[in-house]
């Protein structure tokens, strides 16, 4: 499915409040989806596959060290894997963004 700038930024809010109780800062996930541009708004690319390990690293790669400034010794890996358990393990569509915010609040970073 394929989302407006909108709606992509309305299911993501949803799925903070429901899936990990967050009632989510709007300022923040705004910035988050305009960091990953109209791409990440439909199709795969605006998903994570948590049990892909290459998207994992990527993800830790590109957002944690890229543009959040983070280290190894920040132990990424371990919050790659906490953010997955809070978006549901069993939940197959955990929003990019969602799952970005997740990661900056965990770090107390903004974009």
């Amino acid at each position: 499915m394929v989302y407006t700038k909108e709606e992509y930024i309305k299911v993501n809010v949803e799925q903070l409040k429901e899936k990990a109780g967050v009632d989510a800062d709007m300022g923040q996930l705004e910035a988050i989806v305009k960091h990953l541009g109209i791409a990440a708004q439909g199709g795969d690319a605006s998903l994570v596959s948590c049990g892909q390990e290459s998207e994992m690293e990527t993800i830790k790669e590109k957002f944690l060290k890229g543009k959040l400034g983070l280290t190894d010794g920040d132990d990424l890996d371990a919050a790659n894997t906490k953010v997955c358990e809070d978006l549901g393990v069993s939940n197959t569509q955990k929003y990019r963004a969602a799952f970005y915010y997740l990661l900056a609040k965990h770090y107390g970073k903004t974009l």
